[in-house]
């Protein structure tokens, strides 16, 4: 069966058909840029656009950068102040809407280098901010949004991701190794507090993992994710089959 995944992010917004057998797009991404202001009505209509682009009629599976309860959105931090509390499940036609990294977490467990993992496994979304989604013996524990943490001897009015985040990388115009060290203390924070037995590292600097991931070592192995900067899409489709009953691998 296949699912239309569609992936809103602080930067683009993204989607195609998933085949959730394979775990795999089965036609080019569209890509879309975030309108600015990212406000709802603007977005959902991109959103629209992505659907109508694949002439899509079946069910859908949207991402947001934000804690989601019941396809009410409590925030969104890296889109606009107006999405607090809004429907977004509403909004988006009844499409299945899941925080985006929860999404990319799904999808990474799934089909991906956390597949068949126990323990704690911690996934982490490194681009405009940072993503986080935690397992326990594959069970996701959602919304924890651990961007959002405060690291010692830092401003305590900002949170991580305005440290270590790519889009830090780039504001700061910091080389790979100069941006390693950010992320090795964040995740030298976040592997104190949760102690987990793997850390997979996705978004779109997954790609080029060879250029910090040699510079950082902390208390538990950390790896790029398989599936890059795909991860939100496919884990947007595999939510909304897996809620629709269709049995995933």
């Amino acid at each position: 069966m296949d699912v239309l995944g569609i992936d809103i992010g602080g930067s683009g917004i993204k989607g195609a058909p998933v085949d959730l057998r394979a775990g795999e797009l089965t036609a080019e991404r569209l890509r879309i840029p975030t309108p600015r202001p990212a406000e709802p009505a603007a977005v959902a209509a991109e959103v629209r656009r992505i659907v109508e682009h694949f002439a899509w009629t079946g069910p859908v599976g949207v991402t947001v950068p934000g804690v989601v309860n019941g396809g009410v959105m409590r925030d969104a931090v890296n889109l606009h102040e107006a999405w607090a509390g809004t429907d977004a499940a509403g909004l988006f036609g009844g499409a299945v809407v899941v925080n985006d990294a929860d999404a990319a977490g799904m999808a990474e467990m799934t089909y991906g280098k956390g597949r068949g993992e126990g323990g704690t496994v911690l996934m982490l979304t490194f681009g405009t901010g940072i993503g986080s989604a935690l397992f326990t013996d594959g069970v996701l524990v959602p919304n924890t949004e651990l961007g959002h943490l405060r690291l010692p001897g830092h401003d305590s009015a900002k949170d991580a991701e305005h440290w270590a985040s790519d889009r830090a990388r780039e504001e700061h115009d910091l080389g790979w190794q100069e941006w390693a060290g950010r992320v090795q203390e964040y995740l030298e924070h976040v592997t104190m507090l949760l102690s987990p037995s793997l850390i997979i590292i996705g978004g779109g600097v997954s790609k080029k993992a060879d250029k910090f991931l040699p510079y950082i070592q902390v208390d538990a192995p950390v790896i790029p994710a398989a599936l890059r900067n795909e991860a939100g899409i496919i884990g947007a489709a595999a939510t909304a089959g897996n809620r629709r009953g269709t049995p995933l691998p």
